[in-house]
C-alpha cells in the first residue's frame, strides 16, 4: 500500500558496511535524521581489513569478538565487479587502482568510501562506537509505535550513551561469528585449531600438515594458497563429488589431497576420518562458515536465532510483531549483494515514513510459515533458510516498492562466473568468455551515462 505521508523518524543504524551504507543513504533520502554507529575507525564493514588477528580467540568461541573482519591478505572477489555496484553508483575501474574485473578486497573497500563521499555519508556516522544494548522503550502493541533504547559506548569514553530512537536498523553481516562443526576429539585435541575467521597469511603455516575442513569458496582458496608453503594439505569435504575445477587443481599438486568428513580428532595429532583413514597433523582450519549473532539485542524474545535462522522475519528483513520500527538489512545470503541491500534499504525508509505499509500481522506470520514450509519440502536444512541463490526472489521483493529488477546481463555475467569457476577454480578470475555480455552490460543505463571513455 501506498500513501503520500512523510513522516520524519530518528533512526539508528548499526553497521558502517554496504547494507548499513545503502540503508543511511535512503533513510536520509526519505527525510528521516539518521546516526549510524561503527565499532571500527572507518566504514567497510567485512571489507575493512585488519590484519591484526593475533588477541582473537583462535575458534572464535567468544560471543564478543575483538576482529570483525574474516578477510584474509591475499582474497579477491568472487564476483566481477560490474554486478556488484549498487543500481545508481556503478563499481568501475579508477585510475591508479586495482584493475582487475575481479580485483583485491582493497578495491572494494575504496569503492565504499567512494560511495561514502559522493553522497555525503561520512557525516551521519559515529566512528570507534560500539553498540552495547537495544531495547525496547515500552512493551509493544501491534500498529502502535515503538521506540528504542540504544547504548553505546565510544572507544576513549569512560561512560556509556543512552538514546532514545524512532527506529533501528541492525546492518552488522553475518561473517564474523564462526559456525564451528561438533568433532569428536576437538576439545581434547592439543595441536593448533582455528577457523578461517583468524586466517590471513599462509607463512605461519610453513613446512606443516594443515587439515582445511569444509570445501566453501575460503576452503579452496585457502587450500590453493597453502600448496606453496605447507608441507602438505588435506581438504577434508562433506561430499567426495566435488567440481571439475577443485578435481584439476588437486591433480596438479602432490601436497594436496581430498578426504571425507572429519569422524574424530586425537590427542597425538591424528586425525581419523570416516572412511577409516588418519594422517597426523600440526593444524586443523575450521573453514566452516559464520553463524548470526546479535549480542545487543533484547527483543524479549520476539527475534530469536536458532541455529543460524534469524526469526520470525517477513521477508527476511521485517520482525511482524516489531516491525518497521526493527528491521535488518543483509540477513540473505547467496545474491547479489548490493543492489538487494538497496531494494531493503528503500522499502524501510518508505515504511518509516508512511508511504507504504506492511501487510497485517497475521498475514506476515503465514507469509513465513510457508516460506519455512517450502525450505522443509526442499530438503534445506534449517542453518541454511537464508541462503536463497535466487534471482526470482530479488525481483519479486524489488516489487514490493517499485524497484528495478535485476538486467538481463547481471543476472547472465553472475551465472558464466559461476560454471566458469565450477569448471576453471584456479584460472575463473582471470580467464573469461562473457566478452559480448560485458558490452551489453556497458552499453545499459547502469553505466551508458558515464561515457566510453570510462572503459
Amino acid at each position: 500500500m501506498v500513501s503520500e505521508r512523510n513522516l520524519s523518524k530518528n533512526v539508528c543504524i548499526i553497521g558502517a558496511g554496504p547494507s548499513g551504507l545503502v540503508a543511511a543513504r535512503e533513510l536520509r533520502k526519505e527525510g528521516h535524521n539518521v546516526v549510524v554507529f561503527e565499532q571500527n575507525h572507518e566504514v567497510g564493514g567485512q571489507w575493512l581489513y585488519q590484519p591484526k588477528v593475533e588477541h582473537e580467540d583462535p575458534l572464535g568461541s567468544s560471543n564478543v569478538l575483538k576482529v570483525h573482519s574474516s578477510i584474509y591478505a591475499s582474497l579477491r572477489l568472487t564476483s566481477p565487479r560490474e554486478i556488484m555496484g549498487f543500481t545508481d553508483f556503478p563499481f568501475v575501474v579508477k585510475k591508479g587502482r586495482d584493475p582487475r574485473r575481479f580485483p583485491g578486497h582493497k578495491e572494494l573497500l575504496l569503492y565504499l568510501q567512494d560511495f561514502c563521499e559522493y553522497f555525503g555519508l561520512r557525516e551521519m556516522i559515529r566512528f570507534n562506537t560500539t553498540v552495547e544494548y537495544v531495547g525496547m522503550l515500552d512493551y509493544p502493541e501491534f500498529g502502535k509505535d515503538l521506540r528504542w533504547i540504544v547504548k553505546s559506548k565510544e572507544k576513549e569514553a569512560e561512560e556509556r550513551v543512552e538514546e532514545v530512537f524512532d527506529a533501528v536498523v541492525v546492518a552488522t553481516g553475518h561473517y564474523s561469528q564462526p559456525r564451528l562443526p561438533n568433532i569428536k576429539g576437538m576439545d581434547a585435541w592439543r595441536r593448533k585449531q582455528i577457523h578461517s575467521h583468524i586466517y590471513r597469511v599462509p607463512e605461519p603455516f610453513r613446512n606443516e600438515v594443515v587439515v582445511v575442513v569444509g570445501n566453501s569458496l575460503s576452503g579452496q582458496d585457502i587450500g590453493m594458497e597453502l600448496v606453496d608453503v605447507a608441507k602438505e594439505i588435506h581438504l577434508s569435504a562433506k561430499s567426495l563429488d566435488v567440481s571439475e575445477g577443485l578435481s584439476k587443481v588437486i591433480s596438479k599438486h602432490q601436497n594436496l589431497h581430498l578426504h571425507p568428513q572429519i569422524d574424530s580428532l586425537h590427542e597425538d595429532g591424528r586425525v581419523l576420518f570416516v572412511d577409516g583413514t588418519s594422517i597426523v597433523a600440526d593444524t586443523v582450519i575450521y573453514c566452516t562458515g559464520y553463524s548470526y549473532s546479535f549480542p545487543f539485542l533484547d527483543t524479549k524474545g520476539m527475534v530469536i536465532v536458532d541455529d543460524d535462522r534469524v526469526g520470525p522475519l517477513y521477508e527476511h528483513t521485517f520482525p511482524p510483531s516489531l516491525a518497521p520500527s526493527l528491521s535488518f538489512v543483509g540477513i540473505p545470503r547467496k545474491l547479489i549483494g548490493f543492489p538487494f541491500f538497496e531494494s531493503q534499504a528503500k522499502w524501510i525508509a518508505q515504511l518509516l515514513s508512511g508511504k507504504r505499509t506492511l501487510p497485517s500481522w497475521d498475514e506476515m506470520m503465514q507469509s513465513i510459515k510457508e516460506f519455512y514450509r517450502s525450505r522443509e519440502v526442499d530438503g534445506i536444512p534449517k542453518h541454511n533458510t537464508h541462503d536463497l541463490a535466487n534471482f526470482e526472489y530479488c525481483d519479486k521483493y524489488a516489487d514490493y516498492i517499485g524497484f528495478p529488477h535485476l538486467e538481463e546481463w547481471r543476472k547472465e555475467l553472475c551465472l558464466s562466473v559461476l560454471r566458469n569457476a565450477d569448471i576453471n577454480l584456479d584460472t575463473y578470475r582471470d580467464s573469461y568468455d562473457d566478452s559480448e555480455m560485458l558490452q551489453e552490460a556497458y552499453q545499459s543505463p547502469h553505466f551508458a551515462h558515464l561515457g566510453p571513455e570510462t572503459f
